[in-house]
């Protein structure tokens, strides 16, 4: 196995990467390291040059691991392997840290039946699309009254989505509203990496969270 050695001059994009990766094969500069094998086992102080040899002759590189010990850290490992293992978990990280946004969708005590029915579609829609769900119903003046009927209505629509959606915070009355959150059953949708035109616009949330 020949190792690579770094061109003289490269690129900046190029350069700032590689210098935030560890130390590999001839790149170690230091006389002698501490070396750890294939399988980990500790083989002690070795001269650097000794360790290369090692590591040609092992068909591996030698990555150096900690570069601040005295001496440096540096095991025998398939370098271009751990890159792309490296990698692979970096990205099942991402996926599963993913943002889940929280949705609104407004209701009033007295919700006509064709408005109720088009923000029970918005509601289904966002917890779909794996969105949390915040779902409110607003009081003005007098209709605080309405507290009992209104806590009704939200268990209502909590079972009206029980198919996809799952209630994480009961409903409460917060000043002069009454709300419940609501979480996407698992497996159940995902928020989409991009949006259609318009389909998520202020405007359009606005739709789904206007009064009644």
């Amino acid at each position: 196995m020949a190792f690579r050695r770094p061109p003289e001059e490269e690129r900046p994009d190029a350069a700032a990467a590689r210098a935030r990766e560890p130390r590999v094969n001839h790149r170690i500069r230091v006389p002698e390291v501490r070396l750890i094998g294939v399988e980990g086992e500790q083989l002690g102080i070795v001269a650097t040059e000794v360790a290369l040899r090692m590591a040609q002759t092992d068909g591996v590189d030698l990555v150096e691991v900690a570069p601040t010990a005295r001496p440096p850290v540096c095991r025998l490992m398939d370098f271009g392997k751990f890159k792309y293992l490296q990698k692979k978990r970096q990205q099942e990280a991402k996926r599963s840290s993913t943002h889940i946004e929280v949705k609104e969708v407004k209701f009033r005590p007295k919700t006509e039946k064709h408005d109720y029915e088009t923000k029970m579609a918005h509601a289904r829609r966002f917890i779909e699309q794996g969105h949390r769900l915040k779902v409110t119903v607003m009081f003005r003046g007098r209709e605080m009254a309405f507290t009992d009927a209104s806590r009704i209505k939200l268990e209502e629509i909590a079972r009206a989505l029980l198919d996809v959606a799952v209630m994480d915070v009961a409903p409460k009355v917060e000043g002069r509203t009454m709300s419940m959150m609501m979480n996407p059953k698992r497996g159940v949708g995902a928020a989409p990496a991009a949006t259609t035109p318009g389909a998520n616009s202020k405007a359009g949330e606005r739709g789904s969270e206007a009064d009644a």
